[in-house]
């Protein structure tokens, strides 16, 4: 579309915006009715340990979205010259899972806890089996059952409870929903009814009853709306609330809100059974959509949630991906600049990533755990960071960098294995996030971790705040079509896509470092057992 049909899009009230706030950057994005993303805005941000919870303060939240809400503004006018007044449609997505509880007053309780906490295993352990389901530690309700067993205080004062997405949502619209797909990170979903699974609810309820709270479990749970639906509207207080200027319009609509792996299957065109994405940044978690359910239950290994139109979707899920190698990058950056050179951040991570292609393909005996927090598939409740090597490792930068790059793939490849094991359909797998950025590196390693072929879009670099401004615009113009016909059609139907099949030497490459991995882990044992 030619700038001046954008710019007048744009200032007619007709563009549609998605925001989704990741693990460390909050991201704005803009589209046009072609669905094209014309404009964006962001802010980074980190989350903070304290006393021992991984949180995010509201102050945090709320400064977060004002400010990239702020940026995408200024990029409008400096790319278009029009002012960013008012919206057809918007959607806001998160980061899955987590607890946010508050009371009657909508004061929170207690502090934000993020998907990243692992203080949940005796609760996550006793509702799977309750409910011969797997519940993850992360997902919502082990961090509600985990407070009851805690006896903590708060607990009877709840007057509902949401994911990070719901919260924004509800600031915004003063609606207490979600999308199906985050909604299913909370509690189990019933494909037939697709809400809450009845049966499991009364379970819960039946547990906790001694306890004599005033609530019941249904009642603390936010209401649970299918993609392609409408959840509310911008409300004045809304508008205040995310636009620093007061000039945006209220009115605009809101599609239910989702969770950045909704987003992402929509970001990818994967949400038809036989498809699968990975998104790979600060974490790094597969979607899969089943065809029919797997065999048996695997705690920490496999979750169970939904498309956000409501299908069985496999989630293996790694808690750490890009952000230990981020760091060597940085300090390897430092010492660049104190010998002098002068580069910008792209050529240093284009540089030192791509060295990882001239590694030997096992990493010559080199080693890496990521582990900043703890990682659920290989068993850590915490994390240390690790670098190991044998006494005659080929220690050169290529395989220092493979090694980190190859890291961040085995917890992933490890869970992968038992649906391969299960002979689940995977046609096509299609990835996104900030692993892929750099050309010929991230999709190479993919591909030969999973031993399939890894595809990316043009697109892959706006990645979930683009998916769910897709989900936005589809509240406006689905038009009874369903949501995979309607991205087949009217999204992806010229979508530039590139694919890597697996090499087979990069094939046993990656699989001779993951045996090292494997054999490893007693060493991230030890470091985590020592280092305090």
């Amino acid at each position: 579309m030619v700038k001046e049909k954008i710019a007048e899009e744009i200032a007619g009230g007709k563009a549609v915006l998605g925001i989704e706030f990741g693990s460390t950057r909050i991201k704005a994005v803009l589209i046009n009715s072609e669905h094209e993303p014309v404009a964006g805005g962001a802010f980074d941000w980190e989350n903070s340990l304290v006393d021992g919870i991984w949180t995010y303060s509201l102050e945090e939240i709320h400064n977060g979205i004002s400010t990239a809400f702020a940026e995408l503004k200024k990029d409008v006018w400096e790319k278009y010259g029009v002012k960013l007044t008012k919206l057809a449609a918007m959607g806001i997505s998160a980061m899955m899972h987590g607890y946010l509880a508050f009371d009657a007053k909508d004061n929170l309780l207690v502090p934000f806890r993020t998907w990243r906490n692992t203080i949940t295993g005796e609760a996550s352990k006793a509702l799977t089996e309750l409910f011969d389901y797997p519940i993850p530690e992360r997902w919502s309700i082990a961090h509600l059952y985990q407070a009851v067993l805690n006896n903590e205080s708060h607990v009877k004062d709840i007057s509902y409870f949401t994911t990070l997405a719901g919260y924004v949502h509800k600031m915004l619209t003063g609606r207490k929903v979600l999308g199906t797909g985050d909604a299913s990170g909370m509690f189990p979903i019933d494909d037939k009814t697709g809400t809450y699974n009845a049966k499991m609810t009364a379970q819960f309820n039946a547990l906790v009853a001694d306890r004599n709270f005033s609530w019941k479990l249904e009642n603390i749970l936010p209401e649970v709306l299918p993609a392609g639906k409408e959840a509310g509207t911008l409300t004045k207080e809304g508008a205040a609330w995310l636009d620093k200027d007061g000039t945006l319009e209220a009115g605009c609509v809101f599609a239910p809100p989702e969770g950045d792996a909704g987003t992402g299957m929509c970001a990818t065109n994967s949400v038809s059974p036989r498809t699968g994405n990975v998104s790979a940044g600060t974490s790094i978690f597969s979607m899969v959509v089943l065809e029919k359910p797997l065999t048996k239950t695997y705690l920490g290994l496999i979750d169970v949630v939904t498309t956000p139109d409501g299908k069985p979707v496999a989630m293996v899920h790694g808690n750490n991906c890009t952000g230990e190698y981020d760091k060597w990058i940085k300090m390897i950056g430092e010492a660049a600049e104190l010998l002098g050179a002068e580069f910008s951040k792209g050529e240093l991570y284009d540089k030192l990533l791509g060295s990882a292609m001239k590694a030997d393909k096992d990493c010559g005996g080199c080693v890496a755990y990521n582990y900043i927090s703890g990682e659920t598939i290989t068993g850590f409740n915490s994390g240390r960071p690790l670098f190991v090597r044998t006494e005659n490792a080929n220690l050169k930068l290529s395989n220092f960098m493979r090694a980190q790059l190859n890291a961040a793939l085995s917890p992933l490849r490890i869970g992968m294995d038992i649906l391969f094991d299960e002979k689940v359909p995977l046609e096509r797998l299609t990835g996104h996030g900030g692993y892929f950025k750099t050309e010929g590196v991230g999709l190479s390693l993919m591909s030969a971790a999973m031993h399939t072929p890894v595809s990316v879009m043009s697109t892959a670099g706006e990645g979930g705040p683009w998916g769910m401004a897709l989900l936005a615009s589809f509240v406006i113009s689905g038009n009874g079509e369903t949501l995979p016909q309607w991205l087949e059609k009217k999204v992806f139907a010229s979508a530039k896509v590139s694919t890597v099949n697996p090499e087979p030497s990069d094939v046993e490459g990656f699989n001779k470092f993951l045996e090292n991995y494997k054999k490893g882990l007693a060493a991230e044992r030890g470091a985590v057992d020592s280092l305090n």
